[in-house]
C-alpha cells in the first residue's frame, strides 16, 4: 500500500467514503510486547476525534497499575470537564491469566471472564463506544473461557461505526480471518535477554 494508495479497488457497491469510514475489527497478536501499546495509541486517536472510548482488560491482574490507565482516566475527566476529545470507560473484566496468578479455580476465572464478555456483547449491540480495546482477550478464547465463534458472529453483526481491537498472544485462526487488520509482533532484541527485568515508563 505505498503512500496510502490501495492496490486494487473491490466491487463491493460502496463509496470510497463509505468504504473509508468502515468500521475495523484489529488484531494485534505475537510474542513480543507493544501490541496493547499499539492498541492504546489507535484508542488516543480515536479520542482526539471525540469518539467514545471503552476499554475492557481480561487479563491483568486487578492491582496492576499500567501508565495507560492513568492517562485514559485523565483524559476522560478532560472530557468531563471542558468537552474535549471524547468519553473514556477502563474496566478491568476478568481474572484469569496474569503476571501474578490469582486464588480461585480455572472455573472461577472462566466464568470471570464470560461475564465480561457478556457485558461487552451487551454494549456492542447497544453501540455504546466507538472503540472498545479488548486487551488480553486472547487468552479467554485460547482456552475456551469464551467461545470463539460467538464472539466472531458478534463482531460480524455490529452495527453503526464501531471500532474493535484485540490484544493478546496466540489469536485464534477464526479471529484472524474474521480481522480487517492483524499486526503480529516478533521480537529481535529485549533487555530480559540482558538479564534486566521490567522497568517503570517502560513496561508500565
Amino acid at each position: 500500500m505505498p503512500q496510502g494508495q490501495v492496490e486494487t479497488v473491490p466491487d463491493d457497491g460502496l463509496t470510497t467514503r463509505q468504504r473509508r469510514n468502515r468500521p475495523l475489527v484489529v488484531v494485534h497478536t505475537g510474542t513480543m510486547k507493544g501490541k496493547s501499546t499499539a492498541a492504546f495509541g489507535l484508542a488516543l486517536r480515536g479520542w482526539s476525534q471525540g469518539w467514545s472510548i471503552g476499554v475492557f482488560q481480561f487479563v491483568k491482574s486487578a492491582k496492576w497499575k499500567v501508565g495507560e490507565e492513568t492517562a485514559f482516566r485523565a483524559l476522560g475527566r478532560v472530557h468531563a470537564e471542558t468537552g474535549e476529545g471524547g468519553p473514556v470507560e477502563w474496566h478491568k473484566m476478568g481474572e484469569g491469566w496474569s503476571w501474578v496468578r490469582k486464588p480461585g479455580t480455572e472455573e472461577d476465572h472462566a466464568a470471570a471472564a464470560q461475564e465480561g464478555w457478556r457485558e461487552i456483547r451487551r454494549r456492542i449491540e447497544a453501540g455504546v463506544h466507538d472503540v472498545y480495546v479488548l486487551d488480553e482477550f486472547t487468552y479467554p478464547l485460547k482456552w475456551g473461557w469464551v467461545d470463539v465463534h460467538e464472539v466472531v458472529e458478534v463482531l460480524a453483526a455490529r452495527e453503526g461505526r464501531q471500532h474493535v481491537i484485540i490484544t493478546g498472544r496466540d489469536a485464534a485462526p477464526e479471529l484472524i480471518a474474521a480481522a480487517d487488520l492483524v499486526m503480529e509482533t516478533g521480537k529481535i532484541k529485549h533487555p530480559m535477554d540482558a538479564g534486566q527485568k521490567g522497568q517503570r515508563g517502560i513496561e508500565w
